[in-house]
Parts: C-alpha cells; structure tokens; sequence
C-alpha cells in the first residue's frame, strides 16, 4: 500500500472553496467548505492524510514539506483552478526526492482526461467520475491496465480504461467524520449562513434536477440520485456528536437533499431523538407536510437555488421550478420558521436589464433571510457550456482573472458584459439596503 496525500492545493489568498468543487474565486467574505470528496477515499486507503492547505493557509512551501513524506499525491482541481494546480504538480514532481506519482480528480479531468494529461505533463494519471475505489486499487498497486475510470499515460500515449460503475452501496462507504477528526480542524471551516462551527455530510450522490449549469450530476454524481440509508446517516451523525461535542450543526450538502421524500420521512424520524440542528440544501418544490416533519426533527435552515425570478430563464435553464413553487414553498418555510438562504444566478440564457430587475423584485417579494448572489460560470462538461459553444456566446476561456476573482465570459446580445458585473452588488445593495431589511438586522 502507497502512502497517499489527498490534496486541496493552496489557491489564491482569501480564495472561497466553493462547495466542494474547488472554485477558486475571491469573495467578499471569506468561506470555507470540507473537502468531502476527498475524504472519502482517505477513508478507504490505509495510510493516507487529506490536507486541505486553503483552509490551513498553508503556502506552497509548508505543503511541500508534507508532501515529502508520500509516494502518491492525489490533487482535487477544477476548470477555474487547472494551470495553477498544474503548475503546482510539476513543483511537487520536482522538488519531491523520491519523484512521487501524482494523480488528479474532480470534474474537469472526468470531462477532459486526454487534455488534462498533456496540459499537465508532471501528472500521471487522472481518475474519471467518482474517484474513491479507483484511488484505492491503485494505492494498492493494482496494475493500471487493470483499473477502472483510470486514464494515464504510457509510452507518450493516454490509454482511457472503461468507465467505473457509479457506487451502489453508499452505506459501504467509511464516515467522512472520522477523517474529519483525524486530518482536518474542523474550526478551520465557517459559513456565514451556517452555525458555526458546523460539519458537512452527504446525504447521498446525484441529482434527478436537469439544470444545465448544474457541474455535479453532469460530470460526477450523475442525474440518478442514489441514497445512504436513513439508518446510516444518523449513525453517523451520532458519532459525529461525540467527535465534535461543541458542534453548531450538520448541513447536507448533497446535490440535492430533498430530492426523496420517503427518505427524508424515515431520515426525520431518526434523527428526532438525537435532539440535533440540522440544514441542508432544497429544491423550491417541497410540499408543507414534508417541511414540517423536517422542522419538528431540527431541520433550521434550507439553502435554496432560486437563480432567477423570470419565468422563461427558468425555462431556459431547465428548472423544473415556477415562481408559483417559489413562493408557495417559501410561505410555507416561513409559516413554520424555517430560515432560507436564497441563490441568485446573473448572467443566465436570456438575461437583459429587465430581468435582472426582475429578479432583484422577486427576492425582495420573496424575502429570504439571506441570499448569495454570482455571475454564472460555465464548466465543460454541462449543458451549459454545449449551449454556449453553440450559440457563440463564449469572449473568454478564462473563469477567474489573475487575482482570483470571477471572469464573466459570456456575451449575450441583450445586456453588456459590464452591467452584469455591476449589477451583482446592486441587487445586494436593493436587497439589504431596505429599510426593513436594515431593522431586522439590528434586531436581530
């Protein structure tokens, strides 16, 4: 068995570690996600260590030190944070004394594998779609040829192994809090809109949602939603309550949390007697008799992806939801005093000034307790991005500029690139800056 780090690489300082998916973009407040995907493979590979370096703040140089003391380095990297981890790898091959075999996961080399390899030339291998028991055979030292969803390279070529069957048996899987307390500081990790300190658990893997920005079920955890047992996770949180007994409290941070209602009935009379705070992200499209069960267990607050309030960028999109939904589920979230943290998206197909200034109304309507707003960003591998190439909307291939913060590279006919930009901080500005809205928060 390979000694294996499992890196989140430093990023850009003050980066956000965007919900798992290595989004390396500056924010106005600073936030920091647990490296879930990663932790579970360290579960499963003996003599393992993650190291988030971000939320660490560690440099390069203290990461170097550590990778020292490994045969076999594993790098989480995305679309936005690529050249840079890239980059970061050929340090690591170079300055490492034994010349160790580094691997890289995540969305961007499940969709690119061939271009990540030769864009990469100090990486040995990538691993496509979900990564946990490929990275195991081969810390293992399975031979290569052997091993599924694994793409490397051999005589100058990329050989390309069949694809790996998505995990069945998620409960097989190890709990990602025992990682958690041996690799990670879990004070290390604050969300603004979460009570702190909290720790992130996955529910389950997929999203039946079609959204066609959506990276996720479009590249990794595929549109078939698959399920712990309800049993499994709140042994889980058990056991978690006895690792962190200060804890604030548990956010689901699965694609989408809410997606099984017969589960989540099961799950809410589990977890009841634990007496614990829970959140987790929602569909706008859950019915009263549903919510409520789920506050009656400790559910506090649902982060929820409105993204617009125009009903033919809905369409767009594929969202499956009405602004009917929206605001018959955000009544009813009110009536039984659940809190939301709303999502709003800038820069959809078919965004102009008029509905831009639609959605700043409809969030003011629907009043959420807090809401995030971004530009939106466009990966490989998503509809999205196939739409984008199609209609000739791309002036850009760069996601983020080189100080970290988001590039909008997209064109549209209807709306500057400009307003978009400016038009994120005014619907802060509109959306905070009421009178009420100010009330509330020094009350509160």
């Amino acid at each position: 068995m390979m000694r294996v780090l499992l890196l989140n690489p430093p990023s850009y300082k003050d980066f956000d570690s965007g919900a798992t998916s290595r989004w390396p973009a500056r924010r106005e407040i600073v936030s920091f996600w647990y490296p879930v995907w990663l932790c579970y493979p360290a579960g499963l590979i003996k003599n393992s260590r993650v190291l988030d370096a971000p939320a660490e703040g560690m440099e390069l140089a203290e990461v170097l030190e550590v990778a020292k003391e490994y045969n076999m380095i594993v790098m989480f990297t995305s679309t936005p944070s690529f050249k840079r981890d890239a980059k970061i790898a050929s340090i690591i091959k170079r300055e490492h004394p034994i010349k160790p075999i580094i691997g890289f996961v995540g969305p961007h080399p499940t969709v690119l594998p061939e271009e990540t390899l030769l864009n990469a030339k100090d990486v040995d291998f990538v691993v496509r779609r979900e990564f946990d028991y490929t990275l195991k055979e081969v810390a293992e030292g399975r031979p290569w040829d052997e091993i599924l969803g694994l793409s490397y390279k051999k005589d100058g070529k990329v050989i390309h192994n069949p694809n790996r069957p998505l995990i069945e048996d998620l409960d097989s899987l190890p709990f990602v809090t025992d990682i958690y307390y041996r690799d990670l500081n879990y004070k290390n990790y604050d969300i603004p809109f979460l009570l702190y300190p909290y720790v992130a658990l996955f529910s389950g893997r997929g999203c039946p949602g079609r959204c066609i920005y959506c990276l996720w079920p479009q590249t990794i955890s595929s549109h078939r939603y698959r399920v712990r047992s309800p049993e499994n996770v709140v042994a889980e949180m058990e056991h978690a309550l006895k690792l962190f007994p200060d804890l604030g409290e548990f956010y689901f941070d699965s694609d989408t949390f809410t997606a099984n209602a017969d589960w989540i009935s099961r799950f809410c009379e589990l977890v009841k007697p634990l007496n614990t705070t829970w959140s987790a992200t929602s569909r706008a499209n859950v019915k009263y008799e549903l919510l409520k069960k789920m506050k009656d267990s400790g559910l506090r607050l649902l982060v929820v992806g409105y993204e617009s309030g125009n009903r033919e960028i809905l369409k767009n999109i594929k969202k499956g939801i009405t602004p009917e939904m929206m605001r018959r589920f955000t009544k009813d979230c009110k009536e039984l005093g659940i809190k939301i943290h709303g999502a709003f998206m800038l820069g959809l197909p078919g965004e102009s000034r008029e509905t831009i200034e639609e959605s700043i109304r409809f969030a003011c309507e629907l009043e959420p307790d807090t809401i995030q707003v971004s530009m939106a960003a466009v990966f490989p591998g998503t509809e999205f991005y196939d739409l984008c190439l199609k209609k000739g909307y791309f002036i850009s291939d760069e996601l983020v500029d080189e100080e970290g913060y988001q590039s909008f590279n997209l064109k549209y006919e209807d709306i500057d690139t400009a307003y978009i930009y400016s038009a994120v901080e005014t619907f802060y500005k509109r959306f905070y800056y009421r009178p009420n809205r100010i009330a509330k928060t020094v009350l509160e």
